[in-house]
């Protein structure tokens, strides 16, 4: 099993939702012109990211899943209510999506105006919700796991589009050819970034640290067999 602080370098690095997956790319691109936009969107989405995920696993583990019913009663154990996994989570997302607005409009006024129609649209942001389908699919085995995945996946998708909004501000000033101007030399950049978050696949965690140098030893035993014969 993985630990929780390879499950939470993992969700940051090699397996970015921006970079390795291209989930949230509306917001991504729409809303990182400028560094203080980018910011408070990218916070929110941390946050509604460490909410929902969490609140996702308890329903998927413990009301939706065949099986999940049992801490009622025994006579539950067959129910399986994963149809409703869908709905589920998209009306939990929503309902913390609805709340992160009510906060910035009462507390960042000015931050609500610059995000826009952006703000409340991160109940549809494929990030959000692919962060719940990932942890129904990988099957975490606590909710600590869950939250170290989300909380992962939030900072990097922060990373990705505070970085991208940095760069925008500074190419605003370059000399782009006209026909990439806006979003065609922002598209070429992601990639470019998408390719060197790449490079973090090849960091080996701790379970693959481990099966490799039994693989090794293994190897080694084998060779020494057939030498010996």
């Amino acid at each position: 099993m993985e630990s929780t602080l390879d499950i939470f370098v993992k969700a940051i690095f090699s397996e970015n939702m921006i970079f390795a997956y291209f989930l949230g790319m509306c917001s991504y691109l729409a809303v990182s012109k400028t560094v203080k936009t980018a910011v408070g969107l990218g916070a929110a989405v941390i946050f509604v990211l460490v909410v929902t995920v969490p609140v996702n696993y308890l329903l998927e583990n413990y009301l939706l899943k065949e099986g999940a019913l049992t801490w009622i009663s025994e006579d539950y154990a067959s129910i399986d209510l994963s149809f409703l996994s869908f709905i589920m989570f998209i009306a939990v997302v929503a309902s913390i999506v609805q709340l992160v607005e009510m906060l910035v409009e009462k507390f960042a006024p000015a931050l609500y105006g610059a995000l826009g129609i952006f703000l409340p649209l991160i109940a549809v942001n494929c990030s959000i919700l692919g962060g719940a389908l990932f942890m129904q699919e990988r099957q975490y085995s606590t909710i600590l796991d869950a939250t170290a995945f989300s909380l992962g996946s939030g900072i990097g998708w922060f990373i990705a589009i505070v970085a991208i909004a940095a760069i925008r501000e500074k190419i605003r000033y370059s000399k782009v050819p006209g026909p990439l101007r806006g979003l065609g030399i922002t598209f070429i950049i992601t990639g470019l970034m998408g390719i060197a978050f790449m490079s973090f696949m090849g960091i080996k965690y701790g379970k693959e640290v481990k099966d490799e140098k039994v693989a090794v030893v293994q190897a080694v035993n084998q060779t020494n067999t057939k030498i010996n014969e």
